[in-house]
């Protein structure tokens, strides 16, 4: 044996331990459930990390700006804290809640990175220079503050990159499991904050999905927040051991790993959950009860939480037939070949397989959905994208679905009335994004040169590379791109992505300097894929986009596209583009996914949305209209904090 004191020092630690809520306080009041309402998570070690806590991600400000307090920050590196796992969860501590926050939003980006295969980059910030330009700034940290609102709210502010949660009474009449008129704070919730962190994750990777052009762009930026806070829970084995012994193994009937922000809907007196992804509570009776799939649920509902709680039952749907057929041996062992277990607790030794195989079939779909995030088009995104995003991702990892995880997804979807345009079918084959032809082909590795350049452009970004440096070198990389395909040589290659470099072009189309139609790189990142097979797949992923003044008269609209009259101010904003994934290894193009800036249909499919059933309401008279992230003639974004709004303006001002 080595003596101590010539060992040297100890090695680093891979993990800190905080201690949280699994799902909030109000289930710490629950006999039940108090023990596994109290988790431990684990989060990336950082050497780096300071009082607040404030790391190379987050940056937790606890400023009260209601009651003009401003609480100390902790301090997760005290010996006491490291020791003990951090501070025990506490509805009165502050500087518990600081812990709570700060633990589940890194655990949140610690999923991203994972399903992703890269360090996460938040949304860049825009400002004006000196000369009246305007330019990026790299946004390193997300500020978090656990008690910014007095009210029943908590948002991500694109503005400010950060998360604001508020704190509110609970109802005097029907608070649930909280005392009548005690607060609660919603920087307690889980939930809440992997969906806010979750939002703001969103935002770095698609920043015009914050743009609202057709009923799903809102729908799916709140459905998939709630699928990863939802999906988040099964990460935690006591926690989902519970469940399944209390369910026995049934997750189709009410169950805490379906239900999002329990206390929360009490408290404002919802008599359940906020929001539920098997069922609801009946108000008169106080009786949950199951929801059948309705197809036609879908083509009826516009407000934006309710129509993305429709694409979050159908993940959950998918998530449910895949697990009870991975479950049907165990049954069939445990039942002596019926099928039907007999009356009584579970065996320990089942409950622990059947939360095995209910863990690795939440991974699975969850990192599913996070990855279809590459394959989507950066502007205009619609449920169908995304069922066609969710299968072709899958389908590049997973050649052969013997689970058959995409078969699940596919009529999991069309029970919910969910459907794809331009398919001639539902089949594997006509939901895959289409690869150019040979002839695009050929335009495409032309303007990209060579792989040993597209290599160049974004040389080292996995999960432990400088995140600042990855952002300058993403910058570079789109400046890169920018000269490429407006070069005279990629003019085939421009046409074959549906973009426009024509000096003849419509003339509502935005113009360079000189004179030919604008073009945005905003975004190159590589999209890193291990497959089950240990295979290793790494694709650059570029979005570029374009835009175009888009008017509600329409024959306004003819005019300044044929160019007969000086463009007025547009009445909003009408964007295209393509999402390019390009094998590093060939040049080759294997997806363009598009949405096309020429398309007089999806222009008029626009200017319907933004003047039909979602036209402003007397709110947007004292709130300014949601809808309208619009835009002076600079092309600055101009929002007014639209997830705010979203969220206060669902069920009477109080949701998140």
């Amino acid at each position: 044996m080595v003596p101590l004191a010539d060992s040297g020092a100890p090695p680093r630690p891979s993990s800190r331990r905080l201690r949280a809520f699994a799902f909030d306080p109000s289930l710490s009041r629950r006999i039940q459930t108090a023990d596994v309402n109290r988790i431990t998570l684990k989060i990336p070690w950082e050497d780096s990390l300071q009082e607040g806590p404030v790391d190379d991600y987050l940056e937790v400000v606890d400023a009260d700006p209601a009651s003009g307090a401003f609480y100390a920050p902790v301090d997760l590196n005290h010996p006491y804290l490291v020791a003990q796992d951090g501070l025990p969860p506490s509805e009165g501590n502050p500087q518990f809640h600081q812990q709570m926050v700060y633990a589940v939003a890194r655990t949140t980006i610690r999923h991203f990175e994972k399903a992703l295969g890269r360090r996460a980059l938040w949304c860049p910030r825009l400002y004006k220079n000196e000369q009246g330009e305007w330019v990026e700034e790299y946004v390193q940290r997300l500020r978090i503050y656990p008690h910014a609102l007095r009210e029943a709210n908590a948002y991500y502010s694109p503005d400010k990159k950060a998360l604001l949660f508020g704190y509110f009474p609970a109802s005097a009449t029907d608070p649930g499991d909280t005392l009548p008129g005690g607060v609660v704070f919603t920087c307690l919730s889980h939930d809440i904050v992997a969906h806010e962190t979750t939002h703001a994750l969103l935002d770095g990777l698609h920043r015009r999905f914050i743009e609202p052009s057709n009923g799903d762009v809102w729908a799916l930026h709140e459905a998939f927040a709630d699928i990863v806070a939802l999906f988040q829970h099964f990460s935690y084995p006591d926690v989902l051991r519970h469940q399944i012994a209390l369910t026995r193994g049934d997750l189709e009937r009410q169950n805490l790993l379906a239900q999002l922000a329990q206390q929360f809907g009490q408290a404002i007196g919802r008599y359940g959950a906020l929001r539920d992804a098997l069922g609801q509570v009946d108000p008169e009776t106080k009786e949950w009860r199951p929801t059948e799939p309705d197809p036609n649920e879908f083509h009826r509902t516009t407000e934006p939480h309710a129509r993305g709680a429709i694409l979050v039952a159908a993940v959950f749907d998918a998530f449910l037939t895949i697990y009870k057929w991975r479950i049907a041996d165990l049954l069939r062992i445990a039942s002596g070949g019926s099928g039907v277990l007999p009356p009584g607790e579970l065996h320990p030794d089942l409950v622990e397989r059947l939360a095995q195989e209910a863990a690795k079939t939440s991974g699975h779909i969850l990192h599913m959905c996070i990855r279809a995030l590459d394959y989507c088009p950066p502007v205009d995104v619609t449920f169908g994208d995304y069922l066609r995003a969710l299968i072709t991702a899958d389908a590049d990892l997973v050649s052969d679905d013997r689970l058959n995880y995409r078969l699940a997804v596919t009529e999991a979807f069309r029970q919910r009335g969910i459907y794809p345009r331009d398919v001639r079918n539902l089949s594997e084959e006509s939901l895959l994004w289409e690869s150019p032809t040979p002839e695009a082909q050929k335009e495409f590795r032309q303007a990209l040169r060579s792989p040993r350049a597209l290599r160049k452009l974004v040389p080292d970004w996995g999960l432990t590379s400088d995140r600042e440096q990855i952002y300058e070198w993403a910058r570079r990389g789109q400046a890169t791109l920018h000269g490429w395909f407006r070069d005279a040589r990629a003019h085939e290659a421009v046409r074959a992505a549906r973009l426009t470099l024509d000096e003849g072009a419509s003339a509502s189309i935005y113009r360079a300097g000189d004179g030919r139609p604008a073009l945005e790189v905003h975004s190159v990142r590589p999209a890193h894929r291990v497959g089950p097979d240990g295979g290793w797949m790494t694709d650059l992923v570029v979005e570029m986009t374009q835009r175009r003044r888009g008017y509600y008269n329409r024959d306004v609209q003819r005019q300044v596209d044929a160019g007969e009259i000086e463009p007025p101010v547009p009445d909003f904003m009408f964007r295209g583009g393509c999402t390019l994934l390009i094998d590093l290894e060939t040049c080759n193009v294997r997806y363009c996914i598009y949405k096309n800036l020429a398309s007089d249909r999806r222009l008029e499919s626009q200017r319907h949305f933004l003047t039909g059933p979602f036209a402003p309401s007397l709110r947007a008279t004292y709130f300014g209209d949601p809808r309208q992230v619009v835009f002076a003639e600079t092309g600055a974004d101009m929002a007014i904090e639209p997830l705010a709004l979203l969220h206060r303006s669902y069920h009477e001002e109080e949701v998140i």
